[in-house]
């Protein structure tokens, strides 16, 4: 009570039946619970219709205002029924659980996982604290059956030496899925070495626009390293190039050709719809793109996908077009990398590659790491591959949901403003990106 004077509480909720002398309105939690049993009114249900407005979510706007996404009831319970029972394999008395923050589309996606009849698993806090053991101790502790996190925690969670199947039960796990950026090769060999061999690594893909995904798992196939394993049901997805022609086992552009339930309803004060086409069907005359470089691997029994980064974020030295992601999964497979970023700077009238990298305590950057990592870059991918440049910093900027914002780090390094910083979890990063003499030369 003390504390919660000092710091000018107004409302203070307790649990269990103890009264606190407080100079603020309480709220005794367990006993305000109760009254749903006795005299509380049931609530009063109200049909509407099929498109009423469910979440407005929004883009980050790091390189623009953000879109305000207007999302309606219906589509958005269809496509996460298909995703959560169907593809996810969930299943009633399966224990859910996605760690995220409530500014995440994937908050959106674990709440519906009550339509199934499963229990959902909340959790607020770092992940890796006290150590990166912490949700895997949940796992054990909570049952779940479902685990959900991002493709950088488990990145992290191998760097950190942590081999949860020595310490863990972890016998309820069926199926782990990962997002937020793609998986790595060697990730899943770590999920499937080291966490457990007898479960569905599904990593899955779509975003905020859709709030649901494109590309996710499917309990009856098998899994390749690096692959999405389908096309989700009822998705009209493709590749296409840059002539607008599908294309198999070839780098272009994730489309949508025919329209899906989970399509926005639209943008928040756009009344004639102009923001919103301009949005998704600039790039292909009514067909949906939002900037997804991918590729597709016909597997005859089905076809996978690899995505390989944002499209506005591809590389293009020397008019080749490279995604980020095929250079993240070389560089972040060395011990000493933390984390990168990379972006393509002007110069010279061509494009070159220039790396940050966060490096691991103890270590540095010195030449013999910088020719670890092209050899690597070049080993693993291409000689164009290989950055021009590499830089150390001590932080990478991402927005609130975790994703690293290559975008506004190319803008700053070419001294252009970056709109809406405070979209950013960590905007004072950018100041790290500025200014580098060593991009002068």
């Amino acid at each position: 009570a003390e504390i919660a004077n000092q710091l000018q509480v107004e409302l203070l909720i307790t649990v269990g039946n103890n009264a606190v002398d407080a100079n603020m309105e309480s709220l005794c939690f367990d006993p305000w619970l109760a009254t749903g049993s006795t005299g509380t009114p049931l609530p009063e249900f109200v049909r509407l219709p099929f498109n009423h407005p469910l979440y407005i979510l929004y883009s980050s706007g790091t390189t623009g205002v953000p879109k305000c996404i207007v999302h309606g009831a219906g589509g958005t319970l269809l496509q996460h029924a298909k995703e959560l029972q169907l593809h996810s394999d969930i299943h009633p008395g399966d224990r859910l659980f996605y760690f995220t923050t409530c500014g995440w589309m994937m908050w959106n996606w674990l709440i519906s996982g009550l339509q199934t009849g499963a229990t959902i698993v909340l959790y607020d806090g770092n992940p890796a604290f006290p150590d990166t053991a912490r949700l895997f101790d949940l796992i054990d502790a909570e049952k779940i059956t479902h685990f959900g996190t991002s493709a950088k925690f488990i990145q992290a969670v191998e760097k950190s030496g942590l081999k949860p199947a020595q310490q863990h039960q972890l016998s309820s796990l069926k199926v782990l899925l990962s997002t937020g950026s793609p998986l790595l090769h060697e990730s899943y060999d770590f999920l499937y070495r080291d966490v457990k061999a007898d479960m569905l690594v599904a990593s899955i893909s779509g975003g905020t626009d859709i709030v649901s995904c494109f590309a996710l798992g499917n309990p009856l196939l098998p899994v390749y390293r690096g692959e999405l394993q389908c096309f989700g049901l009822g998705m009209d997805v493709a590749v296409y190039n840059e002539q607008g022609n599908p294309v198999d086992n070839e780098k272009g552009e994730l489309v949508c050709r025919t329209p899906f339930p989970c399509m926005p309803t639209g943008f928040w004060n756009d009344d004639d719809g102009s923001r919103y086409q301009k949005a998704y069907f600039n790039r292909f005359s009514n067909i949906w793109a939002h900037g997804d470089y991918a590729e597709t691997r016909p597997r005859g029994t089905h076809t996978g996908l690899i995505i390989h980064g944002r499209s506005d974020a591809v590389l293009n030295p020397g008019g080749v077009r490279i995604g980020t992601a095929e250079i993240y999964r070389q560089v972040e497979t060395l011990e000493a990398i933390r984390e990168s970023i990379v972006v393509g700077q002007q110069w010279q009238g061509d494009v070159r590659v220039v790396l940050f990298v966060v490096l691991q305590p103890g270590h540095s950057l010195t030449d013999a790491l910088q020719n670890t990592i092209r050899r690597t870059v070049r080993d693993g991918a291409s000689p164009r591959h290989v950055p021009a440049k590499i830089l150390e910093v001590s932080a990478i900027p991402r927005t609130v949901s975790g994703k690293i914002v290559e975008l506004a780090v190319r803008e700053v390094i070419h001294g252009r403003p970056v709109s809406n910083q405070a979209a950013l979890a960590n905007p004072e990063a950018l100041a790290l990106f500025a200014n580098r003499p060593e991009l002068s030369e």
